[in-house]
């Protein structure tokens, strides 16, 4: 496949969550990725892998995926030659299955000095909750990420897997293994990342925690413009039960949306930061926004400087005339789904086919000189 990562060898510990994406998100780059999946389905997975859903895992596309039964002591040798030519290594399990399987750190580094082992978990490597189960919102709620969401009227809520498992989880995974990918080119060495979702979505937190140190952001929810205190950062429901964001941040956009909004003479609105003028603020536009539908919101305001958009559900934002002018989402054989980000300009990205489970086993193991029809006898593959 073409790419920026052509020629970067990747092996993933086949699982759901940050840690596919990731592999997937290398895979659109170009790199050539081999998921490793389980020959015998685990029944307490949150989602059952078959070949008929396969076509809609689509965090699997463009790898090769070969199935091993990894309870088996031979598989953690088939698991070690791939690795041994590898530059990187994915595998989202609870601290210590890697070691328990025989493949830990430790070892996998002997086989390869200049692997990157990126490990990605909830809570991290180590700490007193490394051992606990959580997902997406437990950990945002653990790192501060969570609490920004809500507001007066609202407890904290984030969209799901956005701000945790993608945001903390698979873009600061690959954040760590890419930065160590440049150091192992330079020094020959590999490292461990150890991504956190907890660590990702407290740093994601940056802007939020700059903000709360210089007094925009509080404890207190809805007292400040980036908590919903404002009338001019919030989302706003239309006359046919629609939705509308609106968020004219500096004082020029400020005044565009309240001039369009025909609101230019209101004392309410006259002084973007007095905070006094808020509460009213707020109920203003909550009863002018009731009086049109969103089309007609959008009709006014999208495209403007007023810094505003709909708020699309799935199906509408595949048809907003901006993504598809600039192709955001895919449909491959009936399955939307998002393109590969961000666009690059000299190696554009391919979005490889999604493999069956284990559809790749023999191809692959073959090309590495192993003798497929002694691991088939053994139940290993």
């Amino acid at each position: 496949m073409a790419g920026p990562l052509s020629g970067i060898k990747v092996v993933e510990m086949g699982g759901i969550g940050p840690g596919p994406v990731a592999a997937m998100m290398l895979a659109d780059m170009g790199a050539e990725v081999v998921v490793i999946e389980r020959r015998i389905a685990n029944a307490n997975a949150a989602v059952s892998m078959s070949e008929a859903s396969a076509k809609h895992t689509y965090y699997n596309r463009g790898k090769r995926s070969i199935a091993l039964d990894l309870k088996k002591p031979e598989a953690a040798d088939v698991v070690l030659s791939l690795l041994a030519s590898a530059d990187l290594f994915v595998e989202g399990f609870r601290p210590g299955v890697m070691e328990r399987l025989g493949l830990g750190p430790e070892v996998c580094l002997a086989r390869n000095p200049r692997l990157i082992y990126g490990r990605m978990t909830g809570w991290g490597q180590t700490g007193p909750l490394a051992h606990a189960a959580g997902h997406d919102p437990n950990y945002i709620a653990l790192s501060g990420a969570l609490w920004p969401g809500g507001s007066k009227d609202r407890v904290p809520t984030a969209p799901l897997t956005l701000v945790g498992d993608i945001g903390g989880g698979s873009m600061m995974l690959l954040f760590g293994l890419l930065s160590a990918l440049v150091h192992a080119q330079r020094t020959g060495e590999g490292q461990v990342i150890d991504a956190a979702m907890t660590d990702g979505s407290a740093y994601l937190c940056s802007l939020l925690r700059m903000m709360h140190n210089t007094g925009q952001l509080s404890d207190e929810p809805g007292t400040g413009w980036a908590d919903f205190g404002s009338p001019w950062h919030d989302t706003y429901t239309c006359a046919d039960g629609k939705h509308i964001t609106i968020c004219p941040l500096e004082p020029n956009f400020y005044r565009e949306c309240i001039t369009l909004l025909g609101l230019s003479d209101d004392p309410v609105f006259a002084n973007q930061w007095d905070t006094s003028q808020w509460p009213a603020g707020k109920d203003k536009l909550r009863a002018l926004f009731l009086e049109r539908s969103r089309e007609e919101w959008c009709a006014l305001l999208e495209g403007t400087d007023a810094c505003f958009a709909p708020v699309l559900n799935m199906t509408e934002a595949t048809q907003h005339p901006h993504n598809v002018a600039r192709g955001t989402f895919l449909n491959i054989d009936g399955i939307v789904q998002p393109a590969p980000a961000p666009k690059m300009s000299a190696t554009p990205q391919e979005v490889g086919p999604c493999p069956l489970p284990g559809q790749h086993t023999h191809e692959v193991l073959a090309a590495m000189g192993l003798d497929v029809d002694a691991l088939a006898a053994s139940e290993v593959i």
